[in-house]
């Protein structure tokens, strides 16, 4: 048998030597990288994962959401349990309201082939399931200060003024309103609008965040009521002046209190005008301030609310001059004349 000969070669090398030379190089592969390695023991933290939660139930109270986890195995393998997305699931889909104690044992870690759990930290955990509920709150501004002098705060309207909810019913069972940050009012004279914190606790921020809403601050004057003395009336129509009755009013008006400080004489302040007459021959009255008048008023109240226009009466033409011996009745229109008897009826 020559040794150049090629079919010397193959009786040589069996057929199944070719499947025996590719386990060996595997196994030579799987010893490098699994049984040639080295071995640790490392402490690696691990990710809670909660899943199949029923959607009317919430996880009512804070649970760690990483666990310690005492691994032995190769180097490469326990290096890269973080980079295999190793997770410690929790399935609550056949879970009711109440308190669940989960275990937390070595086979509850699902580490790759080759790696060992040697001890899990906690042992358990607890986790309180609670009705998911949703309830809406109003909303209550907190405020401290004094305004600027001859000021008044008229109102502070909140926007959005009710806020929804959602969250477990035994947390939100316990509020009954939300509060604001305290706002701060001192020397303000004029309506402004502020963003402003909500005031709540760290377990309703877990449900809604860190929230703010709008305060709209309304400021004004401080005002008092003054009734004025009759004023008269003032009808004009096509320049003319027209009779009204009753011919005054009573006005009464809403001023600022630091103007009345002055006394000023009110009467030369206001006068009170007739619109045109209506078909009933009423007319509605209105207030005009005169130009002296700089300060903002408002009108409570004018009495009567109407009056009515008195029609002039048209002069009657010139009546004829009777004759000597005929006798008129005395009066405005003229309604009957009487003669003088006969002399045969004396």
């Amino acid at each position: 048998m020559k040794l150049n000969d090629p079919s010397a070669l193959q009786d040589l090398w069996p057929k199944d030597w070719t499947m025996r030379f590719i386990a060996l190089v595997l196994a030579v592969v799987v010893w490098y990288f699994v049984g040639g390695e080295d071995k640790v023991d490392k402490n690696v933290m691990i990710p809670v994962e909660v899943i199949n939660l029923p959607r009317d139930l919430v996880i009512a109270n804070q649970y760690k959401r990483e666990i310690e986890v005492s691994v032995s195995g190769p180097r490469s393998q326990v290096l890269s349990l973080a980079e295999r997305g190793v997770r410690r699931q929790i399935d609550l889909s056949h879970a009711t309201a109440g308190t669940m104690v989960i275990a937390n044992d070595n086979d509850s870690i699902p580490v790759p082939r080759g790696v060992t759990v040697l001890r899990v930290q906690p042992a358990t955990i607890i986790l309180s399931l609670d009705n998911l509920v949703q309830k809406f709150f109003g909303i209550k501004s907190m405020t401290r200060g004094s305004l600027a002098p001859d000021y008044v705060l008229k109102s502070i309207r909140m926007d959005p003024d009710v806020i929804s909810i959602t969250g477990p019913q035994a947390v939100l069972s316990r509020i009954t309103e939300i509060k604001t940050k305290t706002i701060d009012l001192s020397g303000l004279h004029q309506a402004i609008q502020i963003q402003i914190p909500l005031d709540i606790s760290p377990e309703i921020i877990d449900l809604i965040g860190e929230t703010s809403v709008t305060a709209d601050i309304n400021i004004a004057l401080e005002t008092i009521e003054k009734k004025l003395p009759p004023l008269p009336v003032e009808l004009v129509v096509d320049g003319k002046h027209q009779r009204v009755s009753p011919a005054t009013a009573t006005l009464t008006v809403e001023l600022p209190k630091s103007f009345m400080h002055s006394k000023p004489d009110l009467q030369k302040l206001f006068q009170i005008l007739a619109n045109p007459a209506r078909e009933d021959g009423q007319a509605e009255l209105k207030v005009v301030a005169r130009p002296e008048l700089t300060v903002p008023f408002t009108v409570i109240k004018i009495e009567p609310a109407s009056v009515f226009v008195i029609q002039e009466q048209p002069l009657l033409d010139a009546l004829p001059i009777p004759d000597a011996g005929t006798k008129t009745v005395p009066g405005p229109v003229p309604t009957s004349t009487i003669k003088p008897a006969s002399k045969q009826n004396k």
